[in-house]
């Protein structure tokens, strides 16, 4: 096959892909399944693939780095411009290979696994920061309904429960609720303990 250019729209299960030859004449149509991405590109000769900087891009840019390809990866919205027609995958392979030929194009360094497994820890941890947030929101507005106010900080949260859980009986609160404020309060604990462990890797990494 005569393809010296490709772009490929990736998706979850069906990629497309658009090829040329060296005189820009249209050489390759065609869909392909995930599992038949890597037999497809090991039988090419090594050419220019371009892809949008999308979940996968990273991880599919190293595999066709690996059998001799050159992989060049676009932020979408360099890439949306070129769609000439219709937003189709058909139509959005072509844009991308037209795209990637551009000597203005801006390209998105490809990552190696050692930066998205950074990458993977700060966006765990910044998912665990959110939870534990709406967390002490939540504990915050229950205590509320029973007259108990406590400041935003989660520090002054965490010392008001041990206080309270540590006065059951005595605290005005209803046996129920204190169980329940138990089981909210070891949550609370362990999204703590997670964003500290999160905290010393991203130390360790450092």
């Amino acid at each position: 096959m005569n393809v010296s250019r490709i772009g490929v729209d990736l998706a979850k299960t069906v990629f497309q892909l658009h090829g040329v030859d060296r005189q820009e004449h249209v050489t390759l149509r065609r869909q392909l399944r995930r599992q038949q991405m890597l037999d497809f590109f090991r039988k090419l000769p090594p050419c220019l693939v371009g892809m949008e900087a999308c979940s996968s891009a990273h991880y599919w840019a190293r595999e066709l780095g690996k059998l001799g390809h050159t992989v060049k990866l676009m932020a979408p919205q360099f890439v949306k411009p070129y769609v000439k027609s219709n937003k189709n995958d058909a139509n959005d392979a072509a844009a991308i290979c037209e795209a990637v030929s551009r000597p203005s194009m801006r390209f998105v360094p490809i990552k190696s696994t050692e930066q998205q497994d950074l990458q993977a820890v700060h966006r765990i941890r910044s998912g665990l920061i959110r939870q534990r947030t709406a967390k002490g929101n939540q504990i915050r507005g229950l205590l509320a309904e029973y007259g108990i106010v406590v400041p935003q900080r989660l520090e002054a949260l965490r010392r008001a429960l041990a206080l309270l859980l540590d006065t059951t009986g005595s605290n005005g609160l209803s046996e129920r609720l204190c169980r329940l404020l138990r089981g909210e309060w070891r949550d609370l604990q362990e999204l703590d303990r997670r964003v500290a462990e999160l905290d010393r890797e991203i130390q360790r990494i450092a």
